[in-house]
């Protein structure tokens, strides 16, 4: 039996209340109350002494491009990412190449997966087929298939009959439908937030009135059909006020922030740098304090990543052609601690509530506790320690990321999957 000693951290379980210096026991991939004094001396160590030890990072919203878009990023390359970033569970997007809207294709990824992932990762599966918006697809089957939700993120379906259709047999097959709000006839060849900014760079603007509408479609649909919506992305502050007032009156709805959208605002793209265009776009300061006071209420449930990694040649374009999306998997936590709990006063253990218990709760995942019987994932990380992201020295197939030459303070030192170390000393083990 093979055996591992986490000693001396501070330990953080959200789901057990837990914030106290001690220990944790790992015997064959599972956490145990503790190991036999001969275990002990067998079992391999970890020093955590000024470490944070905490549930496997939880990310329920991410893009590894895998089939057919492995220039970007693959399954396994993703999954060194989400390693490096304290990620032991992932929630792939289906908008591949083909779409994920079938058994064949949602077979592939979870076979990719088995033989090159080294952390948790699972599937989704399109609401419509060819993610056209037109037809559902074949729901049970995708469920059958292994899927854990639907969604045509990177879209979204505009057919209010058709969505709730979806809802419906979603319901019926116990499956969250997870939506990427915007209605298309207000954003045709937008390319960043409707306003001041869109104006003085002469760039078409996404107002935010397009997310707003699409929220508020969700949220009706949800209440009449009693199905599991979760709001993808949110960024517009009258969107994080539907949602409140919809939770207050019990729908059954939830949402997520990203750290892109908690980090930066409209202002960024001044130099129309294209590592900070995305979609949804950075909007407002005003949007971006309802976004944080959204997750410090509760109204926002989760900080999702959205890593969505292109290319150099894609991202290097002029900003009307390039490609939305950013990398943000290994620089999650930190722009999060930096974010919220050094500039918002938010206490640490939320923060990692927000990125374990809760994600994993929102898609009812096997992960994100610590709990004796539990798979033995574990992030350890040191909350003070300050450090310079490269992008090019990551571990994506992709640079795309904002974050790149700028110094982060909070860095992972080791990621633990079923009780074997798959990422430290900044290396991968494969």
């Amino acid at each position: 039996m093979s055996s591992l000693w986490i000693s001396n951290a501070r330990v953080i379980d959200p789901a057990a209340k837990r914030d106290a210096a001690g220990s944790i026991f790992i015997r064959d991939g599972k956490f145990v109350a503790s190991l036999s004094a001969a275990e002990k001396k067998r079992a391999k160590k970890i020093d955590a002494r000024g470490l944070v030890a905490c549930p496997g990072l939880v990310d329920i919203h991410v893009h590894f491009r895998e089939p057919g878009q492995t220039h970007k990023e693959t399954i396994a390359t993703g999954s060194h990412c989400a390693a490096a970033g304290g990620f032991t569970t992932v929630v792939c997007m289906p908008n591949t190449s083909p779409p994920a809207d079938n058994a064949g294709t949602i077979q592939f990824i979870e076979d990719a997966a088995e033989r090159g992932a080294v952390v948790h990762v699972y599937p989704t599966g399109c609401i419509t087929v060819g993610m056209k918006g037109q037809a559902l697809a074949p729901i049970g089957s995708l469920k059958r298939a292994g899927v854990v939700a639907i969604t045509d993120d990177g879209d979204c379906v505009q057919s209010n009959d058709l969505m709730r259709r979806a809802l419906e047999y979603a319901k019926m097959f116990d499956l969250p439908v997870m939506d990427h709000c915007q209605d298309h006839s207000m954003t045709v060849g937008a390319v960043m937030n409707e306003g001041v900014m869109s104006t003085r760079l002469g760039l078409r603007g996404w107002p935010h009135a397009a997310e707003d509408i699409i929220v508020a479609r969700n949220v009706i649909l949800s209440e009449s059909t009693g199905a599991h919506v979760h709001l993808q992305h949110i960024t517009s502050g009258i969107s994080v006020d539907i949602i409140r007032r919809a939770k207050a009156r019990g729908i059954r709805v939830t949402a997520e922030a990203t750290p892109h959208h908690l980090a930066f605002t409209e202002d960024a793209l001044a130099t129309y740098d294209t590592n900070f265009k995305m979609n949804p776009p950075l909007r407002t300061e005003v949007d971006r304090r309802a976004i944080i006071a959204g997750l410090r209420d509760g109204t926002l449930d989760i900080i999702a990543t959205d890593h969505a990694p292109h290319t150099p040649d894609e991202k290097d374009r002029e900003f009307d052609y390039a490609p939305n999306g950013i990398l943000g998997l290994e620089t999650a936590l930190a722009v999060s601690l930096d974010v919220l709990v050094r500039k918002n006063k938010f206490k640490l253990a939320r923060i990692v509530d927000l990125m374990t218990r809760l994600p994993a709760q929102v898609l009812k995942l096997p992960a994100g506790t610590l709990a004796e019987g539990a798979t033995a994932d574990v992030c350890l990380f040191d909350p003070e320690e300050k450090w310079t992201y490269d992008a090019k020295a990551g571990f994506s197939k992709s640079r795309n990321s904002p974050w790149h030459g700028q110094a982060l303070t909070g860095r992972v030192k080791t990621t633990i999957v079923a009780g074997r170390v798959v990422f430290a000393d900044g290396k991968i083990s494969a």
